[in-house]
């Protein structure tokens, strides 16, 4: 493209508010802002709210704060029921120069119109270069003559695209494939108003697992941005990905920002096939934009989250902000969207931070040991040598260097196995002396004397 023909892009996104923002429609908004921002054009965002039994403020809304969370700033807003002047001016023109007509109809069901405006179909062959799927033909004669408007004052989806299109002179529709068959009713619309053809650009669809189209029915959730957003994705990672299904960077790079994804993309370079959804991807994704965070973002949305669990909201749990601090590398370690952290609360992943344990002296014992007796002096042992450690070297390399050489001796399974369970009451847990260095020294020897105490009792 040269620079002269840069300057003129226009490019249009036009979601219907029947429901929340899709993913697929997501995916179709970012090619054409990367288009739009790649060559210094126009991103129109237009909202097609033509269905007024299906159309609704609370979808619209849904839809620009979807779009507007991902990043994707629109440079001109139109809603087409503020417009409906213009259709109707052009649904006069064209009854006038013959390329329309008023249709006197039988309905068959309850509701239907007794008249309709209808395009006059000149019954030819269109042929059409998409910048995807290269050149496409259609007989339009199979179409006949399409209704435009349900009367002179009530314009229909292709009419008002159309007029749209023209007036606000896009120059590129970059749309998804399960639009293509309604390209050639709009350009034979385009040829009777004297609008000029835009290029298009049909992207290919979003699919499963199993090459079904993603919709709602089959689904639910998983089709909703909402559904990413409330998970705690990050928006950056959703780009990322929705850039991955149907283009290509040409090399084997798979990790961008918004800015970088902008600088390379090229529309000729999405492919015709369909494009596979795999969740797992869009997690790996995610995590490696985790991992590009400022320490204290990570701190700080790490402790949002832990605070959103109906675990601690509940049973009224009293979060020890040092204790948090300290099992956020941990916490981070395990997750790839922020939303797992509550899981992991929820699911008692971390009880040992939040609550006391509570176990039997049988816990304790290594590997179903009935001696009691050998498990209590090993706890007792460990007690006197972490006594020693000073507050201020009170750290996991320190406590492991006091405590391995004993455990070494005794056997590590006897010896590390009862201080773990004393101090996280859990089957799995971080080691023992992270766990110590987590809990800090006053709560480590609270709990092995804790231990202690049920030992002797059990003697």
């Amino acid at each position: 493209m040269s620079k002269d023909t840069d300057k003129k892009i226009v490019v249009r996104m036009a979601p219907s508010p029947t429901g929340n923002l899709h993913i697929g429609t997501a995916r179709t908004t970012l090619y054409n802002f990367l288009f739009a921002k790649k060559y210094g054009g126009k991103f129109i965002l237009r909202i097609e709210d033509t269905d007024k039994e299906r159309s609704t403020k609370e979808f619209e809304e849904n839809i620009l704060t979807g779009l507007l969370w991902l990043g994707l700033q629109h440079d001109e807003f139109y809603r087409q029921s503020e417009r409906g002047d213009i259709y109707v001016d052009y649904v006069k023109r064209m009854i006038e120069n013959g390329s329309a007509y008023i249709s006197k109809e039988t309905p068959t069901e309850p509701g239907q119109r007794e008249s309709v405006v209808r395009f006059k179909n000149p019954n030819k062959k269109i042929t059409f270069n998409d910048l995807i799927r290269g050149e496409v033909t259609f007989d339009t004669t199979e179409l006949l003559d399409f209704v435009i408007a349900r009367s002179p004052e009530e314009p229909l989806y292709h009419l008002a695209v159309v007029v749209d299109d023209h007036e606000m002179k896009v120059t590129h529709v970059i749309r998804g494939d399960d639009h293509i068959s309604n390209t050639p009713r709009q350009i034979l619309i385009q040829e009777a108003i004297g609008a000029k053809r835009p290029e298009y650009a049909h992207l290919p669809l979003i699919v499963d697992s199993s090459r079904a189209k993603l919709s709602k029915r089959k689904h639910g959730a998983v089709v909703w941005l909402d559904t990413y957003k409330e998970e705690g994705y990050q928006p950056e990672a959703l780009l990322n990905y929705f850039s991955l299904l149907g283009w290509n960077p040409g090399d084997d790079r798979e990790i961008f920002t918004l800015d970088e994804i902008t600088q390379i993309f090229d529309i000729l370079r999405v492919q015709k096939g369909s494009a596979v959804f795999d969740v797992l991807k869009l997690k790996w994704i995610n995590k490696e934009h985790l991992k590009r965070l400022p320490l204290d973002v990570v701190n700080s949305e790490i402790k949002n989250w832990i605070n959103k669990s109906l675990r601690i909201k509940n049973e009224g749990v009293d979060v020890d902000e040092g204790r948090i601090e300290k099992i956020i590398p941990i916490i981070f370690e395990r997750i790839s969207v922020w939303g797992e952290v509550t899981q992991l609360i929820d699911n008692g992943e971390f009880d040992y931070v939040l609550r006391t344990p509570k176990y039997t002296a049988r816990d304790l014992t290594w590997k179903g040991e009935k001696d009691f007796a050998n498990t209590l002096r090993h706890i007792e042992r460990v007690i006197i040598l972490l006594t020693d450690i000073p507050e201020n070297d009170w750290t996991a390399d320190k406590i492991k260097e006091v405590v391995w050489p004993y455990a070494e001796s005794e056997g590590k399974g006897s010896v590390l196995w009862p201080i773990r369970y004393a101090l996280s009451g859990m089957q799995k847990s971080p080691d023992p002396f992270t766990l110590a260095t987590i809990l800090g020294k006053e709560e480590t020897l609270k709990r092995l004397s804790a231990a202690n105490d049920i030992l002797k009792n059990e003697k």
